[in-house]
């Protein structure tokens, strides 16, 4: 006798939030990153043919001209890209098949520099110069975003939120830093 397989699993996802700073890439089905962005940018990166995805959430374009390229940290758009990136390739994507979609990038605070236009321009830089196809970009304004993201399936749902929902400072544990385990192209 044949065993048959299980029914499909309707329960809720495995929700994993993505904090500033941090860049993750997953291949498994359940999960589901979710991230908050003010002025920050979120990129939710998708490899249709491998079926893997990521998200990186970064506060801050680049660094100031001072500091050196072996200084960049998690704070940082291109260290969280090169990032991304690196632990998707890792994962079996392939960087020609990447489909890319951008988040954030908001001037929530009236009178203070336009961070959050800094940070989208970035991002968009990013994926010109990496070659990576642009999909989709909900960046600008001076509302906060809510997003949710699918990495097996490349499914993505972003939303508009209150203003007091949109963190105003660091998260109280600092993710490990992992240079030295990047890449740059």
């Amino acid at each position: 006798m044949a065993a048959l397989d299980p029914p499909p699993s309707h329960s809720a996802p495995d929700r994993v939030t993505v904090m500033q700073g941090e860049a993750r890439a997953s291949a498994e089905p359940t999960v589901e990153f979710s991230t908050v962005l003010g002025s920050c940018v979120a990129m939710c990166l998708f490899d249709p043919s491998a079926r893997v995805g990521g998200m990186n959430h970064f506060l801050l374009a680049e660094p100031p001209t001072h500091r050196s390229r072996e200084q960049f940290d998690e704070h940082y758009g291109l260290f969280l890209m090169e990032l991304l990136v690196n632990e998707m390739l890792a994962l079996g994507a392939s960087k020609s098949r990447l489909k890319a979609r951008l988040y954030g990038g908001a001037n929530i605070h009236r009178g203070l520099s336009p961070i959050g236009t800094a940070n989208a321009d970035f991002a968009r830089r990013f994926v010109v110069q990496e070659g990576i196809e642009l999909t989709q970009a909900d960046l600008g304004g001076n509302q906060a975003r809510r997003v949710h993201f699918l990495p097996a399936s490349g499914r993505v749902r972003c939303r508009l939120t209150a203003a007091q929902a949109t963190p105003t400072q660091q998260p109280l544990r600092r993710p490990q830093s992992a240079l030295g385990d990047v890449e740059l192209f």
